[in-house]
């Protein structure tokens, strides 16, 4: 029987809930009355449950699948205005026991470079990402207990966390490494962490099992609940995503849902964040091999429909993604995005030597994080760094009631156009920074508090003249 506050994965993720789904969806897909009434219900902002997504993410009409699109841009903007949170993955080591068949870490690929970098070396990489004007970071390693142990990653986020360089600081370390124990998510949370990712794959356990054939990843059950350990560690903020193109995507959708669903309710706060990655070349990976791969279409069909269910949620979208998909989707519920990245081990510091081999997989988009915060200020969204609610302690469910309430903005608005204004300042090219500039004067116009605005006012010009201040 499905029960959303079990703690066993195949209770709260149960195969018989999501088919029984599925076949909802599809008796329904035409069904005018029942789509309409749940787009005006969902026009509330309190989201929809996995099956009445899944109806939506089915239907066959297309004025409705307009509206649904329609719905999503209105409470994207209601929630996260035109603001976009910009980060960066840094790949600390490739080193890797599992013998995931869709990833190039796999330890049966002899023919990638094996790296994993000294702190010395992650101080390198982690000034050369500053001198781009990244404030936040997303940590990446292979699961390996012997070359990547939980002692190499507390040390790591305390080596990046120390390093200022210039007027630059990362500010915020989110950590996606492979799930562990609840003792050691305590000692992650200690060590100041953002939030903490972690990507099912896919939901489907007899498929995931075949997906990951050896290596303690295998073990479906413990990969599934390591959000709970993960809260039950203190850890506030998590983060949940697929692979979508490894199952049939109408599945994983409804067991991404389901996850969600399941932390609401039995930890009291549904994920921070959902990511969306597709698969995509790599090493010795090819996609033609995985027949599950999903279109442009039905990608962006999936992101509106969970900013429609999930309306509280930040959703992700990486370079794996095009320029072209990435500006798609951004209007239907994408909230972060990373910008000049590099998915090498060591891939900042040596950007020639990509031949190396180490990538993790191939980036689309691989323009600079200038050439891409132009482009965000040209589509008419702001480009932010902040990190201020981390810092503020306004994370879990209190940053959910905030959220929820509306008052969120009244931190966000503010907090992105001063970490904008520092971008501008340290690192963008003149023609950005023009851009920049103008946004900033627009949209401060439109700040609707008078003390926000002044106290903004304020500090826009500190800025200007060379202070740095880390509450953002």
């Amino acid at each position: 029987m499905y029960d959303v506050l079990s703690k066993h994965a195949a209770d709260f993720i149960h195969d018989g809930e999501i088919l029984d789904t599925l076949d909802y969806a599809a008796a329904n897909k035409s069904n005018r009355p029942l789509i309409e009434s749940l787009i005006d219900r969902a026009r509330e902002g309190k989201g929809l449950s996995h099956r009445e997504a899944a109806v939506l993410l089915d239907c066959d009409q297309d004025d409705l699948n307009e509206q649904i699109y329609a719905l999503a841009s209105e409470i994207k903007h209601k929630l996260y205005g035109n603001r976009i949170v910009m980060f960066a993955p840094l790949y600390l080591s490739n080193y890797c026991v599992n013998g995931c068949v869709y990833c190039p870490y796999h330890y049966k690929n002899k023919t990638i470079a094996r790296k994993k970098l000294t702190q010395e070396e992650i101080a390198r990489e982690v000034i050369a990402l500053q001198d781009m004007g990244h404030k936040r970071l997303a940590l990446e390693a292979g699961e390996d207990p012997v070359n990547n142990p939980i002692d190499y990653i507390l040390e790591s986020i305390n080596t990046i966390y120390g390093i200022k360089h210039k007027n630059g600081a990362i500010r915020r370390v989110n950590v996606n490494i492979a799930a562990t124990t609840v003792e050691n998510y305590r000692r992650l949370a200690e060590a100041g962490i953002g939030t903490y990712i972690l990507f099912q794959e896919t939901y489907n356990q007899a498929n995931y099992e075949a997906l990951h054939p050896t290596g303690p990843k295998h073990d479906y059950a413990y990969h599934t609940e390591a959000m709970d350990r993960a809260m039950d560690g203190g850890i506030d903020d998590v983060g949940i995503g697929v692979l979508f193109g490894l199952n049939l995507y109408r599945y994983d959708f409804v067991g991404l849902l389901m996850h969600a669903e399941h932390l609401e309710a039995a930890k009291g706060v549904g994920p921070h964040t959902i990511s969306v990655p597709r698969i995509c070349p790599a090493d010795d990976i090819d996609p033609a091999n995985f027949s599950n791969a999903i279109s442009d279409d039905i990608f962006a069909k999936i992101v509106a429909v969970i900013r429609i269910a999930v309306p509280y949620t930040g959703m992700i979208v990486s370079t794996r993604e095009s320029q072209k998909s990435r500006e798609r989707v951004l209007k239907l519920g994408v909230s972060q995005i990373s910008g000049g990245s590099s998915t090498s081990v060591g891939g900042y510091v040596e950007r020639e030597r990509e031949e190396d081999n180490s990538a993790q997989f191939e980036v689309s988009d691989t323009r600079t994080l200038d050439e891409i915060l132009g482009w965000l200020l040209e589509l008419g969204y702001i480009p932010s760094f902040c990190t201020a609610c981390y810092r503020e302690g306004r994370t879990g469910d209190r940053f959910m009631a905030l959220v929820k309430s509306g008052q969120i903005a009244n931190c966000c608005q503010p907090n992105s156009l001063m970490t904008l204004k520092e971008y501008l300042e340290d690192y963008a090219a003149p023609e950005t920074k023009a851009k920049g500039e103008q946004v900033i004067a627009d949209e401060m116009r439109h700040v609707p508090n008078e003390k926000v605005r002044r106290i903004a006012e304020e500090r826009l010009v500190k800025i200007a003249a060379g202070e740095r201040d880390f509450r953002f």
